[in-house]
């Protein structure tokens, strides 16, 4: 059987159709990575909330690997791209309603080790510790 693809990306654009269809304000909290073009300044605790409501943004493309779209911060405009595996949530600004998603897990490499983690031989593996995203009220 083939890989399945992941469902972050139809989850995204569905939660921000809702927003939309419902009069909301989208909001996307994003965990900043090297892959992640936001404005730094902008960034707190390597976490960014943006507004992908489509009047905040112009060329908003959610695809099935990244957000991208180009926004005005302090008003200067400003090209952005958001992996999704950088995505940590989408949700409506005015009640939060909407939906968050876990770390996604490391993939093995074809040794069958798990790639970009470094296990001293004889240690037992221990499971990752996964964090809870947490919400900032942004006014």
């Amino acid at each position: 059987m083939s890989e399945l693809t992941s469902t972050k990306p139809y989850m995204v654009r569905a939660i921000h159709e809702w927003c939309t269809d419902n009069g909301l304000t989208p909001h996307l909290l994003v965990e900043v990575n090297a892959q992640t073009r936001v404005p730094m300044a902008y960034v707190k605790d390597g976490q960014i909330v943006l507004n992908i409501n489509y009047s905040a943004t112009k060329g908003l493309q959610i695809g099935t690997d990244a957000v991208t779209f180009s926004a005005r911060f302090n008003g200067a405009p400003n090209e952005l791209y958001v992996p999704m595996s950088a995505v940590r949530g989408i949700f409506a600004r005015e009640n939060s309603q909407g939906m968050f998603f876990q770390d996604e897990p490391v993939d093995p490499d074809p040794d069958g080790n798990m790639a970009g983690v470094g296990l001293d031989a004889g240690s037992p593996a221990e499971p990752p510790v996964v964090k809870k995203p947490s919400l900032k009220v942004v006014k």
